[in-house]
């Protein structure tokens, strides 16, 4: 009966963008002072608007986010735990990079600049980098922790 394997079923709830956190900790509060049976609260980092809860059924979870005020509404149906498995499972960073991509710098003395990849040492979890920002070419490399890779990718 491999079928039975988990009793609880997740469920989405969508929320105001940038308000996850908050309604995370909210249902968390209700669910300590009204003794709901809900499992788990996800909040991933990545999806916006959406906070994954893990219930017995859905009138539980709407029961939990009833008069919350940065909740919009309990998406229809349950959620897979394969698609919300992607979320809890973290990939290291330089798995997502690769020579030719633009990354912002998060860290150290140019904290805050955009540069394009020039090599990728993913043994050492380095990644050599040009300033896009710099008047001149200045090859620096960073550890692949202390960038993060831009949505566009741009052809320089």
């Amino acid at each position: 009966m491999e079928k039975e394997k988990f009793s609880s079923m997740i469920f989405a709830v969508r929320t105001t963008a940038g308000q996850e956190k908050n309604v995370a900790k909210l249902i968390a509060t209700r669910v300590k002072t009204g003794e709901l049976p809900i499992k788990a609260v996800l909040v991933p980092e990545i999806l916006k608007g959406y906070v994954f809860v893990e219930a017995d059924g859905p009138h539980f979870v709407d029961k939990v986010i009833a008069g919350i005020k940065h909740v919009r509404s309990r998406v229809p149906g349950t959620v897979g735990f394969s698609e919300v498995e992607r979320y809890i499972i973290v990939k290291p960073v330089i798995e997502e990079l690769d020579t030719g991509d633009v990354v912002e710098i998060m860290a150290g003395p140019f904290k805050g600049m955009r540069a394009k990849i020039t090599r990728v040492d993913r043994t050492k979890e380095d990644v050599t980098l040009e300033l896009l920002e710099a008047t001149f070419t200045l090859p620096i490399t960073v550890h692949a922790d202390y960038v993060k890779p831009m949505k566009a990718k741009e052809g320089q």
